[in-house]
């Protein structure tokens, strides 16, 4: 199919019931690098680990000739012309939450297949970005991994051991849509803002005597339980410092969707703020109208997903 990877379209023509051996061939053919991995693990086979990885013919069926049930690994980025946005469900945190959150922000859209995971996780993929690097990140507390240039992922029909049953990863859905590469530099800072920058001469973090950014970034951060109460004492500060209304509902209606909030939870905190604070009206704004059409869910048959 046009628009698709190699590593994509190899997949979709793989025969059900392939042996690891035989889809590593079949990767190795289309041009698409592998490696062996540990038999229903992730631990690398090989010296280099992903540095090994070879779409060369021979070579590959060395390694699982040796190693006939061996998982396949394929590094990620520039050498396979793919990336992948990784949801983790087990731990203290469900990714489908952020992954949800993201999606509702509108950072998710171009992902040409997706695919379950042992875990009941989803791997995402996307093509890559043709002539940048995109490396590697984690945001560990919201259950999400990037896995760029200079990281790799277990690709179908590798299997993992969970709670004594085989499960294995498996391809649930490719686009009809044209894929397009993720801004996964955007999508990071959305998962977990980074500090605001509070001196120097560009500066803007200060706003009528209050931190504004550091603000909103505390507030990004707040979890389930602290999130409310949180977001009304940051509201009625800037309230008092006497910063626009309008100003606060627009860094703080971001600021609530990165820790959870919905735009109508964090407009309804907000007004009540003011109010308590000041008799200073709240006029409508672009985030309070986004609530008439919100941006569409990933409409993704995978378990877990909201």
């Amino acid at each position: 199919m046009p628009g698709l990877s190699a590593f994509t379209q190899a997949l979709m023509r793989m025969p059900p019931g392939a042996s690891m051996g035989e889809a590593a061939m079949a990767l190795a053919s289309a041009g698409v690098p592998v490696f062996p991995v540990a038999v229903n693990g992730k631990q690398p086979m090989t010296r280099h680990g992903f540095h090994d990885a070879t779409a060369n013919l021979a070579q590959v069926r060395d390694w699982w000739s040796a190693f006939p049930r061996a998982n396949v690994g394929m590094p990620t980025g520039a050498s396979s012309g793919v990336v992948v946005v990784d949801v983790d469900v087990h731990g203290p945190a469900n990714g489908y939450v952020a992954l949800d959150r993201a999606d509702n922000a509108g950072l998710l859209a171009g992902w040409e297949g997706l695919i379950q995971t042992p875990t009941d996780g989803l791997h995402a993929y996307y093509p890559a970005t043709s002539g940048s690097e995109q490396r590697s990140w984690q945001v560990a507390r919201a259950g999400i991994d990037f896995r760029g240039d200079g990281g790799y992922i277990i690709v179908p029909p590798s299997s993992r051991i969970i709670d004594g049953q085989r499960c294995v990863y498996r391809l649930e859905q490719v686009t009809r849509d044209q894929p397009q590469p993720l801004d996964a530099g955007r999508l990071r800072r959305f998962l977990d803002p980074p500090p605001p920058r509070t001196h120097g001469p560009d500066s803007q973090a200060m706003d009528h005597g209050v931190d504004v950014e550091r603000l909103a970034a505390w507030v990004g951060r707040l979890q389930e339980g602290e999130r409310n109460h949180g977001l009304f004492w940051a509201a009625c500060t800037m309230a008092e410092h006497h910063v626009p209304p309008g100003q606060t509902l627009d860094v703080l209606t971001t600021a609530g969707g990165q820790a959870g909030l919905s735009v109508r939870e964090v407009t309804v905190t907000v007004r009540s703020a003011y109010r308590t604070v000041t008799t200073a009206p709240i006029s409508p704004s672009a985030p309070a109208a986004a609530l008439e059409h919100p941006p569409p869910r990933m409409a993704v048959p995978v378990r877990g997903l909201p």
